[in-house]
Protein backbone atom coordinates (compact mmCIF):
# COMPACT_ATOMS: atom_id res chain seq x y z
CA UNK A 1 0.00 0.00 0.00
CA UNK A 2 1.39 3.56 -1.36
CA UNK A 3 1.25 6.23 1.20
CA UNK A 4 0.01 9.44 -0.89
CA UNK A 5 -0.46 13.00 1.00
CA UNK A 6 -3.00 15.13 -1.00
CA UNK A 7 -2.42 18.83 -0.48
CA UNK A 8 -5.90 20.18 -2.28
CA UNK A 9 -5.30 23.95 -3.24
CA UNK A 10 -6.04 26.49 -5.96
CA UNK A 11 -2.80 27.51 -6.10
CA UNK A 12 -3.29 30.72 -7.64
CA UNK A 13 -0.28 30.98 -7.90
CA UNK A 14 1.96 28.11 -6.38
CA UNK A 15 4.85 29.37 -4.22
CA UNK A 16 7.78 28.44 -2.32
CA UNK A 17 5.98 28.17 1.17
CA UNK A 18 3.64 25.08 -1.13
CA UNK A 19 6.85 23.59 -1.26
CA UNK A 20 7.82 23.88 2.01
CA UNK A 21 4.65 22.44 3.49
CA UNK A 22 4.64 19.56 1.67
CA UNK A 23 8.28 18.46 2.22
CA UNK A 24 7.75 18.95 5.70
CA UNK A 25 4.80 16.41 5.56
CA UNK A 26 7.31 13.93 3.61
CA UNK A 27 10.27 14.44 6.54
CA UNK A 28 8.08 14.22 9.46
CA UNK A 29 5.51 11.19 8.41
CA UNK A 30 5.40 8.27 6.26
CA UNK A 31 4.32 9.54 3.40
CA UNK A 32 5.84 8.30 -0.02
CA UNK A 33 4.72 10.38 -2.00
CA UNK A 34 2.62 14.15 -2.13
CA UNK A 35 0.45 14.73 -4.77
CA UNK A 36 -0.95 18.71 -5.21
CA UNK A 37 -4.72 18.47 -6.17
CA UNK A 38 -5.31 21.28 -7.96
CA UNK A 39 -8.87 22.63 -7.73
CA UNK A 40 -11.21 23.89 -10.35
CA UNK A 41 -13.04 25.30 -7.66
CA UNK A 42 -13.30 25.43 -4.28
CA UNK A 43 -17.02 25.72 -2.95
CA UNK A 44 -15.73 28.43 -0.61
CA UNK A 45 -13.96 31.02 -3.67
CA UNK A 46 -15.01 32.70 -6.26
CA UNK A 47 -13.76 31.20 -9.30
CA UNK A 48 -13.84 35.31 -11.23
CA UNK A 49 -10.49 35.12 -8.59
CA UNK A 50 -8.88 31.99 -10.21
CA UNK A 51 -6.14 32.31 -13.03
CA UNK A 52 -7.26 29.08 -15.60
CA UNK A 53 -7.19 25.99 -14.01
CA UNK A 54 -4.93 24.34 -16.74
CA UNK A 55 -2.05 27.33 -16.15
CA UNK A 56 -2.55 26.69 -12.45
CA UNK A 57 -1.33 23.08 -13.37
CA UNK A 58 1.17 23.78 -15.69
CA UNK A 59 2.73 26.37 -13.13
CA UNK A 60 2.53 23.97 -10.49
CA UNK A 61 3.84 21.21 -12.91
CA UNK A 62 7.14 23.85 -13.15
CA UNK A 63 7.71 23.91 -9.47
CA UNK A 64 7.71 20.37 -8.94
CA UNK A 65 9.52 19.15 -11.84
CA UNK A 66 12.65 18.31 -10.08
CA UNK A 67 11.21 16.51 -6.94
CA UNK A 68 10.37 12.84 -7.93
CA UNK A 69 8.00 12.53 -4.26
CA UNK A 70 5.87 15.57 -5.38
CA UNK A 71 3.40 15.03 -8.59
CA UNK A 72 0.55 17.25 -9.47
CA UNK A 73 -3.07 15.69 -10.30
CA UNK A 74 -5.76 17.51 -12.36
CA UNK A 75 -8.10 14.85 -10.85
CA UNK A 76 -10.95 17.26 -10.20
CA UNK A 77 -10.76 18.71 -13.37
CA UNK A 78 -13.24 16.61 -14.49
CA UNK A 79 -15.37 15.97 -11.67
CA UNK A 80 -18.70 17.79 -10.99
CA UNK A 81 -18.00 21.75 -10.10
CA UNK A 82 -17.86 22.64 -7.26
CA UNK A 83 -15.90 19.87 -5.87
CA UNK A 84 -15.86 18.54 -2.24
CA UNK A 85 -12.72 16.78 -1.09
CA UNK A 86 -15.27 13.43 0.23
CA UNK A 87 -16.42 13.17 -3.29
CA UNK A 88 -12.92 13.27 -4.41
CA UNK A 89 -11.70 10.83 -2.21
CA UNK A 90 -14.08 8.24 -3.17
CA UNK A 91 -13.08 8.61 -6.60
CA UNK A 92 -9.36 8.53 -5.71
CA UNK A 93 -9.95 5.46 -3.58
CA UNK A 94 -11.61 3.70 -6.34
CA UNK A 95 -9.10 4.63 -9.30
CA UNK A 96 -6.32 3.93 -7.00
CA UNK A 97 -6.79 0.85 -4.57
CA UNK A 98 -3.54 0.40 -3.63
CA UNK A 99 -3.03 3.32 -2.84
CA UNK A 100 -3.67 4.80 1.24
CA UNK A 101 -4.67 8.45 0.95
CA UNK A 102 -3.89 11.10 3.72
CA UNK A 103 -4.43 15.15 3.77
CA UNK A 104 -2.84 18.04 4.19
CA UNK A 105 -4.00 21.19 4.96
CA UNK A 106 -3.91 24.70 6.86
CA UNK A 107 -5.44 25.28 10.67
CA UNK A 108 -7.92 27.52 8.86
CA UNK A 109 -9.67 24.67 6.96
CA UNK A 110 -8.96 21.94 9.92
CA UNK A 111 -10.91 24.83 11.92
CA UNK A 112 -13.49 24.76 9.94
CA UNK A 113 -13.50 21.39 8.99
CA UNK A 114 -17.19 20.43 10.42
CA UNK A 115 -19.03 22.69 8.28
CA UNK A 116 -17.47 20.06 5.14
CA UNK A 117 -19.87 17.59 3.34
CA UNK A 118 -19.49 14.56 5.28
CA UNK A 119 -16.78 15.20 7.27
CA UNK A 120 -17.17 12.82 9.74
CA UNK A 121 -15.98 10.02 6.88
CA UNK A 122 -12.96 11.90 6.01
CA UNK A 123 -12.02 12.35 9.81
CA UNK A 124 -12.50 8.49 10.38
CA UNK A 125 -10.97 7.31 7.56
CA UNK A 126 -7.89 9.56 6.42
CA UNK A 127 -5.01 10.68 8.03
CA UNK A 128 -5.34 14.55 8.02
CA UNK A 129 -1.91 16.10 8.57
CA UNK A 130 -2.31 19.91 9.73
CA UNK A 131 0.44 23.00 9.26
CA UNK A 132 -0.40 26.03 11.56
CA UNK A 133 -1.66 29.35 9.67
CA UNK A 134 -1.53 32.96 11.04
CA UNK A 135 -5.12 33.21 10.29
CA UNK A 136 -5.64 29.69 11.90
CA UNK A 137 -8.42 29.50 14.99
CA UNK A 138 -7.29 25.58 16.45
CA UNK A 139 -9.51 25.92 19.69
CA UNK A 140 -12.25 25.19 16.61
CA UNK A 141 -10.32 21.91 15.38
CA UNK A 142 -11.69 18.81 16.25
CA UNK A 143 -9.76 16.73 18.84
CA UNK A 144 -9.06 13.14 16.94
CA UNK A 145 -6.47 10.93 16.90
CA UNK A 146 -6.34 10.66 12.93
CA UNK A 147 -5.39 14.47 13.25
CA UNK A 148 -1.64 15.36 13.07
CA UNK A 149 -0.13 18.74 13.60
CA UNK A 150 2.92 18.94 11.43
CA UNK A 151 5.84 20.94 12.78
CA UNK A 152 6.15 23.13 10.00
CA UNK A 153 7.95 27.19 9.98
CA UNK A 154 4.82 29.92 9.34
CA UNK A 155 6.13 31.41 6.28
CA UNK A 156 4.53 35.02 5.64
CA UNK A 157 3.62 34.61 1.67
CA UNK A 158 0.47 33.92 0.37
CA UNK A 159 -0.91 34.14 -3.01
CA UNK A 160 -3.13 36.65 -2.54
CA UNK A 161 0.22 39.04 -1.81
CA UNK A 162 2.06 37.63 -4.97
CA UNK A 163 -0.75 38.05 -7.17
CA UNK A 164 -1.32 41.56 -5.37
CA UNK A 165 2.66 42.12 -6.03
CA UNK A 166 2.20 41.43 -10.11
CA UNK A 167 -0.18 43.78 -10.18
CA UNK A 168 1.55 46.59 -8.69
CA UNK A 169 4.52 45.58 -10.58
CA UNK A 170 7.11 44.71 -8.23
CA UNK A 171 8.97 41.43 -8.16
CA UNK A 172 8.19 38.15 -7.07
CA UNK A 173 11.62 36.59 -6.82
CA UNK A 174 12.00 34.53 -4.55
CA UNK A 175 8.53 34.05 -3.26
CA UNK A 176 8.10 31.32 -5.99
CA UNK A 177 10.22 29.00 -8.09
CA UNK A 178 12.38 30.69 -10.47
CA UNK A 179 10.49 28.93 -13.38
CA UNK A 180 7.40 29.79 -11.88
CA UNK A 181 8.26 33.13 -12.47
CA UNK A 182 10.03 33.32 -15.92
CA UNK A 183 6.16 31.85 -16.93
CA UNK A 184 4.35 34.29 -15.36
CA UNK A 185 6.40 37.13 -16.44
CA UNK A 186 5.63 35.87 -19.82
CA UNK A 187 2.63 34.87 -20.03
CA UNK A 188 1.82 37.82 -18.37
CA UNK A 189 -0.65 36.13 -15.69
CA UNK A 190 -2.29 38.41 -12.60
CA UNK A 191 -0.96 41.99 -14.71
Amino acid sequence: MSKVTLFFGSFNPIHVGHLIIAQSVLNQSETEQVWFVVSPQSPFKKSAQLLNEHQRYFLVELAIQNNSKFLVSNIEFGLPKPNYTIDTLSYLKEKFPFHEFSLLMGGDNIATIKQWKNYEKIINNHQIYVYDRNDSNLEEAPQHSRIIFLDVPKIQISSTNIRNLIKNQKSIQYLVPELVREEIEKAGYYL
